[in-house]
């Protein structure tokens, strides 16, 4: 086996800082997120209509995602 100089110790160290801090910050992440909304096939249908016409009024897609719990790619994805 080979051994370890100092400067490799040194990183070895903060990677695995580096991936504690990560995982300390992300416990959380699934308590924060908003519950899943199921909507029937009217409902969804009056949806897609009610987002097209906030995004042909100027209405950004950022806001909306966050308005609505949904994310920007299913907002660009519509048409």
């Amino acid at each position: 086996m080979m051994a370890l100089t100092q400067s490799d110790r040194n990183r070895i160290r903060k990677i695995i800082q580096l991936a504690e801090d990560i995982l300390e910050n992300n416990e959380g992440d699934a308590e924060r997120r908003p519950k899943r909304i199921r909507r029937s096939g009217k409902e969804l249908a009056a949806f897609r209509k009610m987002l097209l016409s906030e995004r042909k009024r100027g209405t950004p897609v950022a806001e909306l995602a966050r308005k609505h719990g949904i994310t920007t790619a299913y907002i660009y994805q519509l048409k």
